[in-house]
């Protein structure tokens, strides 16, 4: 499978702390439209890499002189302006386009001087100081933007006064963090337990549920990602991925992808094919499931509808207990819901989660109930670094700057208009298999044949090095604009 994952940083597209949601949908069309160049380039010929290089780098030498004007235009405009950028939106209403006309909106000063390798906000700097659009996240990891003020103080602050403590002792730090984070679960989700990355945080999960429910074999899904230990490997079923080691009690069950599927979208077929391996591949008992509920190293495939609701079901009837994966997915990312999970309808046993929690910092976090959590006391269970100060001082202000400016409905506004986008492309390019995903955890996948669904591999690794470049040149041709 091959899919451009587009996840415009769970929130980074705005970067600012105040800016308006329309310009940055402006910024987002001309991504979209930019892009739809080289797409249908890629689609003209499928034979073989050189082929769809040609087309592509005979637009690319019409972009390079475009591009070279625009970047004298504009460096004109920033010697000028301070880089007082002004985007008018051209897909807002009739009554509203008036008005942009004669004010249009403002996007706050951004007066960054960049040293080589840096980050400011939505923005990266390579060693010559040219600036890039962030549209990965540094992996899906940068929530609020690089270097958030906020964030930023909150972790100064904190290096001022104590710099580490482990969870064995107590810190008000450490305590104020996993309260604000239980405040965002669901049901009888309150228990905290903080490590240092998602892989720890799936470890722990799996460690727990095999501590509750006395039973070892775990189920996950083909096509999943669950981290790259020697325990997490076994989760993991891409093998890409994998090293050649023992992966313990560990069954992967078909995945419930609408679009590759054998099912479809139909969630009956594939929590039967759940139950079938618990039936013939099991003793009947489980520990526990784990599942993504939007695959993100996969190629952001979400889950069929319904799917989860019938799968925990299952599982808790085998004694086992349910674990969602919400390294990606969690913090507001899908737009719709705070967490990947309510978009099933379900409350799971354990929710692991990092990345977006932190911004950048190693945090990762494990939330369960306080019965599952009972299991822990048997030992000493406790983490070096997971809860440090420092990292729940900066993790508490990223939940506060996700919450003061609104990325959830940000992630919401900003995906729909991209989704949309992207399905319009869709219906101009027979490359373009399939647009998938919610809020700003977007996939779109290349193929060469979309009844077949065969992979476009030659002609997404041409896009991929021709989006570097594309990315930076929408955007100044977006600013020439003004």
């Amino acid at each position: 499978m091959m899919a451009i994952g587009l996840h415009l940083g769970g929130t980074t597209v705005d970067g600012f702390a105040h800016i308006k949601r329309k310009p940055m949908d402006q910024a987002a069309a001309s991504l979209v439209d930019g892009f739809a160049g080289f797409v249908g380039d890629c689609g003209k010929s499928r034979s073989s890499r050189s082929e769809v290089e040609q087309p592509l780098m005979q637009q690319s030498a019409n972009l390079v002189v475009g591009a070279t004007n625009l970047r004298q235009i504009l460096k004109r405009t920033v010697k000028e302006s301070k880089a007082k950028l002004n985007i008018c939106t051209s897909f807002s209403t009739a009554a509203s386009a008036s008005a942009v006309a004669t004010t249009p909106p403002q996007l706050p000063p951004f007066d960054h001087d960049p040293k080589p390798y840096t980050g400011k906000m939505q923005y990266l700097f390579d060693e010559n100081g040219r600036r890039y659009l962030d549209a990965f996240a540094g992996i899906v990891t940068v929530s609020c933007g690089h270097c958030h003020p906020d964030v930023l103080n909150a972790i100064f602050e904190q290096s001022k006064l104590l710099q580490h403590a482990t969870t064995i002792y107590l810190h008000h730090a450490i305590a104020d963090f996993a309260e604000a984070l239980a405040s965002k679960m669901p049901g009888n989700l309150k228990v905290v337990y903080f490590v240092n990355s998602g892989t720890e945080a799936n470890e722990l999960a799996m460690l727990m549920a095999r501590l509750y429910t006395g039973n070892l074999g775990m189920i996950a899904l083909r096509n999943a990602y669950h981290g790259g230990s020697s325990g997490t490997i076994g989760l993991t079923a891409l093998n890409t991925w994998k090293y050649p080691i023992p992966q313990g009690e560990i069954h992967h069950v078909v995945n419930p992808d609408p679009y590759h599927g054998s099912f479809g979208s139909d969630a009956a077929r594939y929590a039967q094919d759940l139950q079938d391996h618990i039936d013939f591949g099991t003793s009947g008992k489980v520990a526990g499931f784990i599942a993504e509920t939007i695959q993100g190293v996969g190629g952001a495939v979400e889950l069929a509808p319904g799917y989860l609701k019938l799968v925990y079901d299952i599982v808790r009837k085998a004694g086992g207990v349910c674990i969602a994966d919400e390294v990606q997915t969690g913090f507001g990312r899908t737009g719709s819901h705070y967490w990947g999970f309510e978009t099933q309808g379900v409350i799971p046993d354990i929710v692991t989660m990092a990345k977006g929690i932190g911004n950048g910092l190693p945090l990762g976090a494990v939330v369960t109930t306080p019965e599952i959590a009972n299991v822990m006391a048997q030992k000493i269970q406790f983490n070096t670094f997971g809860g440090n100060p420092v990292c729940s001082a900066g993790g508490l202000a990223v939940l506060r700057v996700i919450d003061k400016e609104r990325r959830q409905a940000h992630c919401a506004d900003v995906g729909s208009h991209l989704l949309g986008r992207l399905r319009t492309l869709q219906e101009r390019h027979d490359i373009i298999g399939d647009v998938r995903g919610r809020g700003l955890m977007v996939g779109m996948e290349l193929v060469t044949d979309r009844k077949e669904k065969t992979p476009a591999k030659a002609e997404t690794a041409v896009l991929f090095e021709k989006l570097r470049d594309f990315l930076v040149d929408a955007l100044d041709y977006s600013m020439s604009k003004l």
